[in-house]
């Protein structure tokens, strides 16, 4: 895939995810978030299992084991990301969930760095920052009085990191991205049911209350969105990834204003030009790099 197309994808992914905060927000009305994780991510695997079956039936050999085990890890990252950011937005905005979760953008080059010895781009260094700040502009400049739900936020941009880095790593290893993330998908909705029924009593009435939420969420946020970014993340690098979805936040805090009501503060429209100028830098400028050695050979 060229790497333009897969930078499409992930934009669209992030439009996807951001206008889901939305979804995840007032489907928290009627019902509590171990609930609608299991019901998004139940749908939204049986949406692709079909796809994935056939991913896997066309693969020539079995999966090796140290596969598997990577695919559990990824999967319970997956899990906790999404567990804790839905019961964070129970107790905070759309708008500081979407500004949280992006703290991810940080965390990506320096888990890869500490952990795996990976140096990005010099770029990424310059990019990554100018996001976050970006971000935090987005928001206004500050937190809306930071709370308990925040904390749980902050805590899921830990796991989303890890997610991040693993995940195109063992789509690359496997060649198996629609496979792997239907895993991710289902694995996460059963035990998230388990979860809903031990802690929160779910009911029939409470999933009717907020269906259209579940389907959003179920099938373009998770089918559609996640898929996307496992199969983009193939073809960019994990620092970078985390760069371009950080354009999340700015959709979140779109969907908020349009949806919710929650107003964008004119500091916000600076934040939102610092995510946009620091996704481009993070593409062109490693692509101009690729290419001056050519130009010099002509």
């Amino acid at each position: 895939m060229p790497r333009p197309i897969a930078v499409l994808l992930l934009l669209v992914t992030t439009l996807l995810w951001g206008m889901a905060f939305v979804a995840q927000k007032s489907a928290m009305d009627s019902m509590g978030p171990l609930t609608f994780t299991s019901a998004r991510y139940l749908l939204g695997g049986l949406a692709v299992l079909p796809l994935a079956i056939w991913e896997y039936l066309r693969r020539k050999h079995d999966i090796a084991k140290v596969d598997w085990w990577l695919i559990a890890l990824l999967s319970a990252a997956f899990f906790l990301g999404s567990w804790l950011q839905q019961w964070g937005l129970t107790m905070t905005t759309v708008t500081n969930g979407g500004f949280l979760t992006s703290l991810y953008v940080l965390l990506v080059p320096l888990i890869g760095l500490i952990v795996l010895r990976h140096w990005p781009h010099p770029v990424v260094w310059l990019c990554t920052p100018l996001a976050l700040i970006g971000v935090y502009y987005l928001n206004g400049g500050g937190l809306d009085m930071f709370n308990q739900g925040d904390a749980l936020v902050v805590c899921s941009a830990f796991f989303w990191a890890i997610q991040v880095l693993m995940l195109g790593y063992v789509a690359n290893r496997t060649g198996l991205p629609i496979f792997v993330s239907a895993i991710c998908f289902l694995s996460s909705g059963l035990v998230a049911t388990g979860g809903a029924f031990a802690f929160e009593a779910p009911t029939l009435a409470a999933l009717s209350g907020g269906w259209v939420q579940i389907l959003y969420a179920g099938l373009l946020s998770t089918a559609v969105a996640f898929t996307l970014q496992a199969v983009a993340q193939r073809h960019v690098p994990p620092s970078n990834a985390a760069i371009i979805l950080s354009a999340e936040s700015l959709f979140a805090a779109l969907g908020g204003f349009l949806i919710l009501g929650e107003r964008l503060p004119a500091l916000g429209y600076a934040g939102a030009a610092m995510i946009f100028a620091a996704i481009v830098l993070v593409e062109s400028i490693p692509a101009l790099s690729r290419r001056e050695p050519l130009a010099q050979t002509s």
